[in-house]
């Protein structure tokens, strides 16, 4: 089988949501599947649904029109605000979409006009994570507008969080949504359908507190996928950690000298070689690199280390492991390293599992 390769197990998929759906579902919270780690993979996205998602979000309309050719029936959301250049093309992909800016709710309403469509909305509130978000004061008027453009429906309020700076979504944050949720219904007239309070990082909030408020959507990606929370990057109780693997074929396999010799300057990516040691160590390389992969997301195998990676050599100190040129060795995964695999176009993806793999 062709290597580097991502293995995913979609039965692991489906599991993950399962129980995060279940547990969510008593305090009113759904989940929508978010499939962009993945390249909007409609095996993946199908392993969600099955496990009680009730629609995929994805941030590339690319990836939403993938879903849409493979004949996913589901809702699909943009959680990505549109570029002005995609607008037509979101309209006829996306179910909804989150946005922030007048000029591009504008657009989007004469997009859909063309097309006699009705898109949904969603506005993003700014609540200290600085990435995208209108200003609290300011949601108020930004909904009145949106809800006079024709062809765009206002189908709720939502915020992010922890993306970007690592702001925390705790109570405090999620009650100042609910009562701006409260405040955009009652200046315009009509009850939301949709609050949604964030990503996998509102987890703990939301399995924990006493009262969601008006917060019934997540957006959940890597919680479902590796079984892991943000924060803090810890694994979730009873969900499976390894849906995927990335597996990669040696190259190279020699005793080398435990440091490198000469005048030493800056590596090609401005790291230096993780080394320690002295005298001769068993080195191999394998076919993969920083095209291909995050290395400070690579969990190898027990008692090998890795010791650099170029933009297509990956290099390891495999201890006393006997490797050969053509084994193949398999790493786990964080949230940064499956983004970059699942992306690129050299890793292959193997999907297994699922009734509709």
């Amino acid at each position: 089988m062709t290597a580097p390769r991502l293995e995913i197990d979609l039965d692991a998929i489906e599991h993950n949501t399962r129980i995060l759906v279940d547990r969510l579902a008593p305090r009113g919270i759904r989940v929508t599947g978010v499939s962009k780690a993945t390249l909007g993979s409609p095996g993946v996205a199908a392993a969600m649904l099955r496990g009680g998602a009730v629609g995929i979000g994805d941030s590339r309309v690319e990836n939403l029109a993938r879903l849409q050719d493979a004949g996913v029936a589901t809702p699909l959301t943009l959680i990505r605000s549109p570029m002005l250049s995609q607008v037509e093309h979101v309209v006829r992909t996306a179910h909804r979409s989150l946005e922030t800016e007048t000029v591009v709710l504008e657009a989007l309403s004469a997009a859909a006009a063309r097309w006699h469509i009705t898109h949904e909305v969603v506005l993003m509130v700014e609540l200290g994570d600085l990435r995208e978000g209108v200003d609290a004061a300011d949601v108020v008027e930004l909904a009145r507008s949106a809800s006079r453009l024709p062809g765009l429906e206002l189908a709720g309020l939502g915020t992010n969080l922890a993306c970007q700076s690592g702001v925390i979504p705790d109570q405090e944050k999620m009650d100042e949504l609910s009562r701006l949720a409260e405040r955009v219904e009652s200046a315009c007239g009509a009850r939301l359908s949709i609050v949604s309070g964030g990503n996998s990082a509102n987890l703990e909030w939301a399995l924990s507190t006493p009262d969601v408020g008006r917060v019934d959507e997540l957006r959940l990606g890597e919680s479902i996928l590796l079984g892991t929370e943000p924060l803090q990057r810890r694994p979730i109780d009873g969900l499976d950690t390894r849906a995927f693997t990335l597996v990669a074929e040696v190259i190279e396999a020699k005793v080398k000298p435990a440091q490198p010799w000469g005048g030493i300057a800056q590596a090609a990516f401005g790291e230096q070689d993780l080394r320690t040691g002295s005298g001769s160590i068993r080195q191999v390389i394998l076919a993969l690199g920083r095209q291909d992969v995050d290395p400070r997301g690579l969990t190898p195998p027990p008692g090998i280390g890795v010791l650099g990676m170029s933009s297509d050599h990956l290099v390891l100190d495999v201890g006393d492991h006997e490797v050969s040129v053509g084994d193949e060795l398999r790493f786990e995964l964080d949230y940064s390293a499956l983004v970059r695999a699942a992306t690129s176009p050299f890793v292959t993806a193997v999907e297994r599992g699922g009734s509709e793999a």
